[in-house]
Formats: C-alpha cells, structure tokens, sequence
C-alpha cells in the first residue's frame, strides 16, 4: 500500500481529490480477506511496536485527519488494537482553549509529542489550522498574530506561510528521530450523510451527532478545497500523506494498518544488544537466584 498510487501522494505533485475514488478497495473483493490482512498486520505491529519500544531509537507520530463521520475513532481502536497501552498514547485535538490561544499554533501539539520509544496517535492536529481556520478564517482574529487584524489581511501568503512553518516542525521531528505518518481519511459526501443518518436513528450513537456536524458539511466543497492545498503543499519525503478511500471501512482499516506495519518493518529496530560487563551481570544474577532455591531446602 506504501506505494499505491492511488493512496500514496507524491510529494510536490498537485492534488485534485476527486481523483481519489473513496470507494476504491485495491483489488480486495470482499471484507473477509481485508479483515484477515489487519489481522496479520496488528500482529505484526504487536512485535513492532515491542521492538520500537526495547530499542529506543525513534518515537513513530501517526495524523489522522478526516471530515466527521470518516471514521478516525474507529480505525485508530481497530488497527492498534494490538499495541501495548504504555508504549502509545492518542491524542484528540479539539477547539484551542484560552491557554492555547497564547501560545503559537504548535505548541499544543509539542507537548503531546511521543517520547523515544513509543508511538504518538494525533486524532486531528496542527492540520486543523489550515483546514478549520481555512474555512472559518475568523477562527485567525483569536490568535491575536502580528499584522492580522481583519479577515482581509489573512491573504494567500499567510496560508503559504503556514505551510512551510509545518513542514520545517514536521522536518525538525524527522531530523530529531521521529517517523511522521499522516493519513486523510477520504469519504463521499454521500457516504457521509447516511452515516450521519445511522447516528442519528441509533439511541446508543446519538452522542456521536452534533447539530454543528450539518453546518460544517454545508462548507464541504470549501473543506475539499483546503485538504487538497494542504496535502499538496505539505507531503514530504520526511512526511508523507496518505489518501486513504473510507467509504469502506474494512478496506480503510485495512490499507491503514498495512501502511503502519510497512513503515515500521522497513526501520532499523533492532533489540538491544548486550555487552560482555552486561551478560556477566546476568550470569551471576542468575546463580543469586539459584542460591536462594538452594538455601531454601537446606
């Protein structure tokens, strides 16, 4: 999947989402056998993760961004499944509070950075402050930034600004030893609204459903517009998006986990290697330990 043209987007190619079929399921005929691939790549992860973990090398930070209702919670819950609780940590980004309102757009997502060793999940970061703010540039005005004191000084040079702002951060973690995997969940409007629909009529999902839902999915053509100039100006050979179909949730969890499992495999993770001042160290903890049994029957 890491190569799939129709996934994988080239960095510094144009991106047109309407190219990308959300329905598209890379020649996997039926849910079965896609299950049966996540199956063997969570167990994959599992031993992944255990070695990412023993060798401390590098920490892994995988993005999810999507529209609501594609599916972010229930992939990250499905495809890392298998992972050791303490070796991962997800974070959901909401709405900027008032203390990260006096701070700059990244340092909310600095401080939930994953430590050497462990995988970092960001259920929706940084990218909201060219998606959301995008759309809702008003959003901007909170920030209180040099310069910007209307809507109409927020011109394209800003949003090209941030853009390089993102890919020098996401550059400085990839210099500093973490692996960034950034995945856009892509659903049709039509899929959206029946899913939208099923929460709607299902007593135990009326949670999921905001009435806030139906008001931003009036801007879907706006938001299409803003994933397209932001994954196009932000996939890099250091992090790279992926356009993963979500119409199908089998295949999306799926084409996910695969992707993880693949990168992961390819790094150079090995299990610590003990020197011969450490393998004396274990020698004779272990005739310690002996002894004790002995002393005992005695």
């Amino acid at each position: 999947m890491n190569n799939d043209k129709n996934i994988f987007v080239k960095p510094g190619s144009k991106v047109n989402l309407s190219d990308y079929d959300t329905a598209y399921t890379a020649g996997f005929s039926d849910k079965e056998s896609a299950i049966e691939k996540l199956k063997n790549d969570i167990e994959k992860l599992t031993k992944l993760q255990y070695k990412l973990y023993a060798s401390n090398a590098y920490s892994v930070l995988i993005i999810f961004q999507a529209m609501d209702a594609a599916g972010k919670d229930g992939t990250i819950k499905h495809v890392m499944s298998g992972i050791d609780p303490q070796g991962c940590e997800v974070t959901s980004f909401k709405a900027p509070t008032y203390e990260e309102l006096e701070h700059d757009f990244l340092w909310r997502c600095y401080k939930r950075l994953p430590e050497k060793g462990k995988i970092g999940i960001f259920n929706r970061s940084h990218y909201e402050e060219v998606l959301v703010t995008r759309v809702h540039p008003e959003f901007i005005l909170n920030q209180k930034l040099p310069g910007i004191k209307t809507i109409k000084d927020i011109t394209d040079d800003f949003w090209q600004s941030r853009f390089k702002q993102i890919n020098k951060f996401e550059k400085h973690l990839s210099e500093n030893g973490t692996i960034i995997i950034k995945f856009f969940l892509h659903i049709s409007k039509k899929e959206q609204k029946e899913r939208f629909l099923k929460r709607i009529d299902d007593p135990e999902k009326n949670w999921k459903f905001s009435i806030a839902d139906i008001h931003e999915r009036a801007h879907w053509k706006e938001y299409q517009n803003a994933y397209e100039e932001a994954i196009q100006n932000t996939s890099t050979d250091y992090a790279p998006w992926y356009i993963i179909p979500a119409d199908h949730k089998w295949f999306m969890r799926m084409a996910t986990g695969n992707i993880i499992a693949g990168i992961l495999s390819e790094l150079d993770i090995k299990m610590p290697e003990l020197n011969e001042k450490e393998k004396e160290d274990l020698k004779k903890a272990k005739i310690m330990l002996e002894e004790e049994d002995n002393e005992k029957k005695k």
